[in-house]
């Protein structure tokens, strides 16, 4: 099943807004191996401009002090960077000044040795890049910067015409046909993934028929907003009940009862925005208001009552709600209860209302 899933869903399209919603997910996941890979790429190149000033015997000129504050501040803004629309810039000017830095320091070398050193930094470039949470055309924009940067034949007497040259080309091209195909390659398998993800967690914390959460995800929600301290105002918890739903059922059939539900749902939407809400179950509903007062807990419930039964459908409804205060030493099953417990008194005093546990 899972396979027949995985096909159907490499077959669809994938919406310009998720790639948005998978890029911005990638980046915050690996921000911090962006820095890493930004650090270690810092680190290198000083290294290497230090080994050519010194043991080189060509000095440490004030364009690497300028290109090592460059870098540092580029690396420096990406720890406070959040959004992967800014990072897709700011890495293209990483690029740019590390590229033009790796350039700096090869000039330092013998003219012969120039063509080899230059292929290295662009492979490190190209690999490093090919790892980063970059969105396509902004991994096309850092191969183009590199090779116009890095460009083996330009400043070292090699000849594309000559045995030498050839090679280089054929390497240069070998490897940027290696980083792009396993940039998209990677880049395609997580985003598979983060949809199956996406997907299975819906299904595992949303009622598939009202499209609201489950009893799974509100025991989970309303778990934590139990146990945040200090509160702010009272917690409350209601039940709520479609009255006379069995009758429905049997009058208009199983698909008309999905289409009522279907309705509460939207409106206990509607009314409870706010607020955690879910489908416990059948005709059951459930919503935790945290931080309200009695006075704002009453006005939602009578505007929750009165928005399903003015609602205008061929088959309308009315519900029933239990509301129970959520004490500092209750627990989330006991608040249900007293919960429960309301609603019955509500179903048992003439339904299309509410009542507080007391």
């Amino acid at each position: 099943m899972l396979k027949t899933l995985e096909a159907q869903l490499l077959k669809q399209a994938t919406p310009p807004a998720l790639k948005a919603e998978f890029a911005q997910y990638d980046f915050e996941r690996l921000h911090g191996f962006c820095l890493l890979i930004y650090i270690a790429s810092i680190s290198i190149w000083l290294l290497f401009n230090l080994i050519v000033s010194f043991p080189g015997k060509q000095g440490f000129t004030l364009y690497s002090m300028a290109f090592l504050g460059a870098l540092a501040i580029n690396a420096l803004l990406l720890g406070f960077t959040r959004q992967a629309r800014h990072f897709q810039w700011l890495n293209l000017v990483f690029v740019l000044i590390i590229g033009a830095g790796i350039r700096l320091v090869i000039e330092g070398l013998p003219l012969a040795l120039r063509p080899d050193w230059l292929l290295l930094g662009a492979s490190s470039m190209l690999y490093g890049a090919s790892v980063l949470p970059l969105r396509r055309w902004s991994f096309f924009a850092t191969i183009a910067l590199t090779w116009l940067l890095l460009d083996p034949f330009v400043m070292t007497g090699v000849s594309v015409l000559e045995l030498r040259g050839v090679m280089l080309l054929v390497y240069a091209l070998f490897l940027t046909a290696l980083t792009l195909y396993s940039f998209i390659k990677l880049r395609q398998a997580k985003l598979h993934t983060y949809i199956m993800s996406k997907l299975l967690l819906e299904q595992a914390y949303n009622d598939t028929l009202t499209g609201i959460p489950n009893r799974r995800s509100f025991m989970a929600q309303a778990n934590e907003r139990l146990q945040a301290q200090p509160r702010e105002h009272d917690h409350y918890l209601a039940m709520i009940d479609v009255d006379n739903f069995k009758k429905v059922n049997d009058r208009y059939g199983h698909d008309i009862g999905d289409e009522v539900l279907k309705q509460v749902a939207a409106d206990i939407r509607t009314v409870m925005a706010d607020f955690d809400y879910a489908r416990l179950g059948g005709e059951e509903f459930a919503i935790y208001l945290a931080g309200v007062r009695r006075d704002d807990v009453e006005r939602l419930a009578e505007r929750l009552c009165q928005v399903v039964r003015q609602a205008r459908t061929r088959y309308p409804v009315t519900v029933s709600i239990g509301l129970a205060r959520v004490d500092d030493n209750d627990s989330l099953n006991q608040a249900l209860v007293k919960a429960d417990q309301a609603l019955y008194q509500s179903k048992h005093t003439g339904k299309d209302r509410y009542t507080f546990h007391e």
